[in-house]
């Protein structure tokens, strides 16, 4: 291998089809790849509109998947027999500033790419397991769940396995260097160095961050509970009562949500230990007005016995009258109620503000 062919980034041009194989000097097979995988999406749809079969482009589609995955696979194996070749001819990979690229290094990148398998590369069983049944656990459950509900909404929990897959990787890259510096590495799970935090006394603002992703975990982690609580309870609750409601111009308000939260999250992870800790609510008007937040769950449950037990009840009755219910519901009775919401909101928001004008000539 050309000492300036650096088998990590042939591996990471790998996921481009057929360029990873060119890099590393294979041009007519990473051609053939990348012109084979072009080719199959143009021929998947265009066999299908003349076959008049959609299975075809599923097939076709399959097929390419398939190869795309070949490829990257061939990639690594080749990379792979070039830095053997050169360890055994005792010539230098990469120079890089800590010296020569390791097989070891080589291997644990690319075993990184699935959850787990980089911990298992360096030794550390438990921390593997721990990741890997993490990540499989998660889309198991998430899929599990959605299959039986018949909700597809529960899909949007998916998100957490990128997460995972970040942290697993750079908590690989971090081990690894270490490992590589002469450090002694300690084989437990990420639950038993949260533990010995504990223990101690701190909290890992890494691991507050990584918590950060969903709305409200990484405040109560750090023990902001009524924070955190209530940002969990607005993201989930906007996205289930956006849903039913079907409110898709108002969809918006799910990535403030989170963007906030998760920002949030990182300005107290940054000031844990250095200011007392304050658990101030998000929205501390609501727990004044324990009254009101009654009411509207107290609405809200009306709402679904009517449309989950009287609705269907009466619908019998009402069809020998012509009356369609759901078509009333969905048109006009849903929308009624969003409206009074928006304006009964809005005048409440202007009503509010011309108090607090009212009081600020007073004071003046």
């Amino acid at each position: 291998m050309d000492k300036k062919k650096n088998p990590i980034i042939a591996f990471l041009l790998a996921f481009i089809p057929g360029v990873g194989l060119m890099y590393l000097g294979k041009v007519f097979r990473g051609v053939l790849f990348l012109l084979v995988l072009m080719a199959s999406f143009p021929v998947a749809f265009v066999g299908a509109e003349v076959l008049n079969w959609d299975g075809f482009a599923f097939i076709t589609i399959g097929f390419a998947f398939l190869l795309y995955l070949i490829s990257i696979v061939n990639t690594a194996l080749v990379a792979s027999r070039m830095l053997k070749a050169n360890e055994a001819s005792r010539e230098p990979v990469v120079e890089s500033d800590s010296g020569e690229l390791s097989t070891e290094r080589f291997y644990t990148i690319i075993l990184s790419m699935i959850p787990g398998l980089g911990h298992f590369q360096l030794g550390l069983m438990n921390r593997g397991v721990t990741f890997l049944a993490t990540f499989l656990g998660v889309a198991a459950m998430i899929l599990f769940v959605t299959a039986m509900t018949g909700r597809g909404e529960f899909m949007v929990f998916l998100i957490v396995l990128p997460v995972v897959w970040v942290y697993n990787f750079f908590d690989t890259m971090q081990l690894l260097n270490k490992k590589q510096a002469g450090e002694v590495l300690t084989d437990r799970s990420v639950l038993e160095d949260l533990e010995a935090q504990h223990e101690g006394g701190r909290k890992s603002k890494a691991f507050a961050t990584f918590l950060s992703m969903f709305p409200g975990a990484g405040h109560l982690y750090l023990g902001y509970q009524r924070r955190g609580i209530q940002l969990m309870a607005v993201f989930l609750f906007s996205i289930y009562i956006l849903d039913v409601l079907r409110l898709g111009i108002f969809l918006f308000l799910v990535p403030i949500i989170w963007f906030y939260s998760f920002f949030d999250g990182l300005q107290r992870a940054s000031k844990h230990g250095k200011e007392p800790l304050e658990d101030t609510p998000i929205v501390s008007y609501l727990i004044n007005q324990q009254k009101w937040v009654g009411i509207g769950l107290m609405l809200l449950g009306v709402y679904y016995l009517a449309t989950n037990i009287l609705m269907p009840l009466s619908l019998p009755f009402l069809e020998t009258y012509g009356i369609d219910l759901y078509h009333v519901m969905y048109s006009y009775i849903q929308p009624g109620i969003v409206c009074l919401l928006l304006i009964g909101g809005g005048i409440k928001l202007v009503a509010g503000s011309k108090k607090a004008h009212s009081k600020e000539e007073v004071s003046e």
